[in-house]
């Protein structure tokens, strides 16, 4: 019995483990099922979510063409754009606009029995009208007129003007040589607004510089002077960064449309280079198309241009130290210091300063402009711009002035500078 109930009980110990076995079994089978359907979904939503983000990715990222089509664009008060959309694409602007203009500038060689010299200059019409600056062909016996396609021809100085520090040369070729540039309006030119020189420095032709418009309404010394040897002054020339060395003078100052806004004169310096030249500070004068838009055309038709004369003396700008000495009420203005006898101003009544500050050269008692025309102007560059490129002798301008504390209106009748 004891034997029997051994077996009976290993029997079913033996039944018990294969059962407990065949548990285990069931339960990794299991396990594995649901590892196996859990992964599944898992990898089915990992690659959902990678579909999406990449579907989202490409919706992000724009195409070839649509990266074309867009431009960075910064917002201006009213709504305007600083940027233009041309200037998202600057490389290819400047090459399409060198080969649009390029043909139409000249290079200029002088020569007298005792000197010679390079300028630059441009095509202005299709008879054959070159604009260049009047130092270039001063006192030259021949100007040689060299084109960008190897034409070189003789040409003959028609008009000059020592004000504006414009000339005209004229030559004979055939008009499929000739690639006019058009003048743009300098009035809209901004600061900081892009521009460009086509030009001749050093007589390395068709080089092309980059800069911006640094200031307006510069005013330099004319090359014209009084019977006192005062020198005249010329306004409303146009600043820039733009590089302007020996041999660029007379050439072409263009905005991004291929348009002349000013025509290269001159530069401020600070000593020389190690061969003589003036050295460039990175400051240049260009005369605004403006007044090349009034001078040329007389140049082309009687030689000369006729400028409006004043016949006054004005402080260009007043400091707090010179306004307290004059006991002035503001410190804008044109303040007159001097009036030349008998010329325009003085018959019209303007009064100019007579009694001696504690500045030495400084008199107190001058009128003080402060507008013209009913425009409100800062200095006597403002005064100088609008009257030159507005006005003509003969015409009238009104002077609103302070005199004794109270604004008086004087009406001027423009003469012809001397």
């Amino acid at each position: 019995m004891e034997i029997a109930t051994i077996k009976l009980v290993l029997i079913e110990n033996q039944n018990r483990r294969e059962k407990m076995i065949k548990n285990k079994l069931k339960i990794i089978l299991l396990l594995m099922a649901v590892f196996v359907i859990t992964s599944a979904c898992a990898l089915t939503n990992i690659a959902r979510d990678a579909v999406t983000q990449l579907q989202q990715f490409q919706t992000a990222v724009p195409t070839e063409q649509q990266a074309q089509e867009q431009t960075t664009q910064l917002p201006a008060a009213g709504g305007a754009t600083i940027i233009s959309p041309e200037f998202a694409n600057l490389e290819g602007t400047l090459e399409g606009l060198y080969q649009q203009v390029n043909p139409g500038v000249v290079s200029i060689r002088v020569s007298s029995i005792n000197d010679s010299a390079l300028g630059s200059g441009f095509v202005i019409d299709k008879q054959g009208h070159i604009v260049t600056n009047y130092h270039v062909v001063e006192n030259a016996d021949n100007v040689e007129v060299d084109f960008p396609s190897g034409l070189k021809v003789y040409g003959e100085i028609i008009g000059t003007d020592l004000d504006s520090d414009l000339a005209v040369v004229k030559v004979n070729v055939d008009e499929a040589e000739l690639t006019p540039l058009v003048l743009g309006d300098s009035d809209t030119a901004l600061v900081g607004q892009v521009v460009v020189a086509i030009v001749n420095p050093y007589g390395l032709s068709g080089t092309m510089t980059l800069g911006i418009v640094s200031a307006r309404g510069r005013v330099l010394d004319s090359l014209r002077q009084t019977a006192s040897g005062v020198f005249f002054s010329a306004g409303d020339l146009i600043q820039t960064d733009t590089s302007i060395n020996p041999g660029n003078s007379g050439g072409p100052l263009l905005n991004l449309k291929g348009e002349v806004i000013g025509v290269n004169r001159a530069i401020q310096t600070s000593g020389q280079t190690l061969s003589g030249e003036a050295a460039n500070t990175g400051i240049g004068f260009a005369v605004s198309s403006n007044i090349v838009r009034r001078v040329v055309p007389s140049l082309i038709a009687n030689g000369y241009y006729n400028y409006p004369y004043l016949g006054l003396s004005s402080l260009n700008s007043l400091n707090l130290t010179v306004v307290e000495a004059l006991s002035l009420p503001q410190n804008t203005g044109a303040y007159v210091t001097d009036i030349a006898a008998g010329g325009p101003a003085d018959k019209a009544g303007l009064r100019g300063g007579n009694v001696q500050t504690e500045i030495s050269g400084l008199y107190r008692g001058g009128d003080l402009i402060v507008a013209v025309d009913g425009r409100e102007i800062k200095d006597f560059s403002e005064l100088l711009s609008y009257m030159v490129v507005n006005k003509a002798p003969g015409d009238v301008i009104t002077f609103t002035v302070i005199r004794g504390g109270s604004r008086v209106d004087v009406p001027v009748t423009l003469g012809e500078r001397p």
